[in-house]
């Protein structure tokens, strides 16, 4: 099949890489004719385990082309994706202003039937609104071609989005026109064949699954550290808790690790528009509320931790961080709590040498040159003449590391970690104090 997609973020991106590489025709489409430029040369902007090799094998072999050209791209298929951000507005509220150019392109431009199929994750009634603005351009042009507006949302995980778009848990589509369900039956079945994972509802409730499962795994995230801010205060292990939970099948190991708090392109964004779409029915969403603000008071749990220690004199200390992404195999900041930590050191007059495996360049591009943030090439090079260290992500190099080297290297001997990646009494044999979350802290060796 030939197929369109509109925006070559992290969604659309990796939609039309594994769509072209079982065999479809994709032409992505992007307003930044730099990105489109650099794409076309294989360099792929975004960091997203295996993606580099999807796109530019897929593009080498034709089967995945990039432009500018909007009206080439409504040309092209009669199966066009919308892919391009949502960003939240001034009050929580998702942008979809994006949304809506494209749409008014595609009339614009569009020559005949199409199915337009929204992969971004939109508020409940968006598609009305395409539709209409679909509508509306065809009758300003005196045109009359049938299309249907379909809502398919995407439920990849950052880090591991090629797996989840190759091999998808279920695959949603809100419709109630049977020639656009078998259509898109047709565009997944490569992803389909061993057992049905498509799901047909109308397309509201499509909408709304999206958001409803986002809002579940922030819930169970902003539920777990409060019982971790509890057992603290209990003298209980939020480890042993979460192991206790966790082999109740109802509620399972996943997304019940507490942590300083959840980040990234999705949860954030995606708790406060669904928090407004509720409010502007007049539904004030009390348990979204709480889930938010769980979450906004841990983002800033390690750095009143780091305050505390030092009884809140932070001035002219140095603090090692590892990690800068939300999470790990992504260069992703968007919402990371290493933001948070890194704006109240610097308020607070500390110096940070920091290191991450992929995502110092965005960190760079965000925060520019700045003689309080150092970024270094190695776990080892963060360390050094470092006053303590602080975890903020949870990548596989920090698991293992060598304590009694951080006992030598960090002038207060103490290990902030909003990440729980050891065990305390490991830690504290070598010296190190060590704090976590949800469970009791250890202080440093003579401290």
């Amino acid at each position: 099949m030939k197929v369109t997609v509109f925006g070559t973020g992290y969604v659309g991106l990796v939609q039309g890489a594994v769509l072209a590489d079982v065999g479809h025709q994709v032409l992505c489409v992007d307003v930044d004719a730099a990105k489109v430029a650099a794409l076309q040369a294989g360099q792929i902007p975004i960091h997203e385990p295996g993606l580099d090799k999807l796109v530019t094998s897929n593009h080498a072999n034709g089967r995945l082309r990039f432009t500018t050209d909007a009206a080439e791209g409504v040309r092209h298929s009669e199966v066009i994706f919308l892919a391009v951000g949502t960003p939240p507005d001034e009050d929580g509220s998702a942008d979809l202003q994006y949304v809506l150019a494209v749409a008014r392109t595609i009339a614009e431009h569009m020559t005949g039937p199409r199915i337009v199929i929204n992969k971004s994750t939109v508020p409940v009634g968006t598609a009305d609104k395409v539709r209409d603005v679909i509508a509306q351009g065809l009758a300003a042009r005196g045109a009359s071609y049938g299309f249907d507006v379909v809502s398919n949302p995407e439920f990849l995980k950052e880090g591991a989005a090629v797996a989840d778009c190759q091999r998808p848990d279920r695959i949603i589509i809100g419709t109630s026109n049977p020639a656009s369900e078998a259509r898109l039956r047709e565009l997944y079945a490569p992803f389909n064949r061993n057992h049905d994972r498509i799901v047909v509802m109308d397309v509201r409730s499509a909408e709304l699954t999206k958001y409803a499962a986002n809002a579940m795994l922030a819930t169970k995230i902003s539920f777990m550290n409060e019982i971790a801010n509890l057992a603290e205060r209990l003298g209980a292990n939020v480890e042993a808790v979460r192991r206790g939970i966790g082999s109740d099948p109802r509620i399972g190991y996943h997304f019940i690790y507490p942590g300083a708090g959840y980040g990234g392109s999705c949860f954030p964004k995606d708790v406060k528009a669904l928090v407004r779409t509720a409010q502007d029915t007049g539904f004030e969403p009390l348990l979204l509320n709480a889930v938010e603000a769980r979450n906004e008071a841990q983002r800033n749990v390690l750095f009143e931790r780091i305050s505390a220690f030092y009884g809140g004199q932070l001035q002219g200390k140095t603090i090692a961080l590892w990690g800068l992404a939300f999470k790990p195999n992504t260069d992703d900041m968007r919402e990371a709590p290493s933001r948070n930590l890194l704006e109240a050191l610097w308020a607070a007059g500390a110096r940070v040498q920091a290191y991450d495996p992929v995502a110092m360049k965005e960190a760079q591009r965000i925060y520019g040159e700045r003689g309080d943030l150092v970024l270094v090439d190695n776990v080892d090079a963060a360390v050094q003449g470092a006053d303590c260290l602080a975890i903020v992500t949870e990548w596989q190099i920090f698991r293992a590391p060598d304590f009694e080297q951080l006992a030598a290297n960090l002038k207060d001997r103490m290990v902030f970690d909003g990440r729980n990646l050891y065990d305390p009494a490991q830690v504290a044999s070598y010296g190190l104090g060590y704090v976590s979350i949800g469970r009791q802290p250890v202080q440093p060796k003579g401290h």
